[in-house]
C-alpha cells in the first residue's frame, strides 16, 4: 500500500484517507515537517495588513509578515530554537521573556491549556520524532505547569479565540484569533483580525501605520 501511495504521489491527508478505506491503519509521519509551501506565503502575503504567523504542528513559529512583528515583537531577534509558542509560554529562555503578555476570554490559562491540548494531539501523529520528544520532555522537566497540564488536557486542535495582548506602547489590544490548519502540511495559520469600527480596528490601523513607517 505504501508503495502504491508514493507512486500516486498522494498527500499524507490523502494516504490516510486511501488507507483508512482499505481498512488499514495510516502509517505515522516520522518528524513534523518544517516546510512552508509557496502557496501557503502568497496567501499570507495577500493578507499582509493583518498580523500573520505560521507554525508546524509542534508550535514553531516559521513564517511571519512585519504586521505580526509590530504585534509581537520581532522573532528573528531569537534564536530559532526559542521561537517556539510552546517552550515561550512554559519554559525559561529568551522566548518566554520575548512573549507579550496574552490573556484569552476563554478563562484563566485557557491560551495555555488549549496549546498543551494541541501539543499533545501532535505528540499522537509524530510519536518517532525525536525533536518532539525533547521538547515535551524538557517543558515537563522545567514547568511543573506544563507537567499538570499534559495529564489533564484533552486531546484536541486549537482553533480560534478572542485574544489581548499587552503592547509596549498601544496597551492592550483585543483581537480576534483564529488558527487554520492546512491539510496535507500540517502548519497552523495565525490570523488576528478586528470588527470595523472596533477599538481593535483602530489599533490594527496603527499597527499597520508603525510597520510602514518603519520600512521607510
Amino acid at each position: 500500500m505504501s508503495a502504491l501511495t508514493r507512486a500516486l504521489r498522494l498527500s499524507p491527508a490523502e494516504r490516510d484517507q486511501l488507507f483508512r478505506a482499505a481498512g488499514l491503519l495510516a502509517p505515522r509521519d516520522r518528524t513534523v515537517g518544517t516546510h512552508v509551501p509557496h502557496s501557503i506565503r502568497r496567501l499570507a502575503d495577500r493578507l499582509g495588513d493583518l498580523p500573520i504567523g505560521v507554525f508546524s504542528a509542534d508550535w514553531s513559529l516559521l513564517w511571519w509578515n512585519d504586521t505580526w512583528t509590530a504585534l509581537h515583537g520581532d522573532p528573528s531577534a531569537l534564536p530559532v530554537a526559542e521561537r517556539n509558542l510552546a517552550r515561550a509560554l512554559f519554559g525559561t529562555g529568551e522566548g518566554r521573556r520575548h512573549l507579550r503578555p496574552v490573556t484569552s476570554t476563554a478563562g484563566p490559562y485557557a491560551f495555555e491549556t488549549a496549546i498543551v491540548a494541541d501539543l499533545r494531539e501532535t505528540v499522537s501523529r509524530y510519536p518517532a520524532d525525536a525533536e518532539l520528544a525533547a521538547l515535551v520532555a524538557g517543558l515537563r522537566a522545567a514547568s511543573p505547569f506544563f507537567g499538570e497540564l499534559w495529564t489533564v488536557a484533552s486531546i484536541e486542535q486549537l482553533t480560534g479565540d478572542v485574544k489581548t495582548i499587552g503592547h509596549p506602547e498601544l496597551g492592550d489590544v483585543t483581537l480576534d484569533c483564529d488558527v487554520l490548519t492546512v491539510p496535507g502540511v500540517d502548519l497552523r495559520i495565525v490570523t488576528y483580525t478586528a470588527a470595523q469600527g472596533t477599538t481593535g480596528a483602530e489599533q490594527l490601523e496603527l499597527l499597520r501605520a508603525s510597520r510602514l513607517s518603519d520600512a521607510r
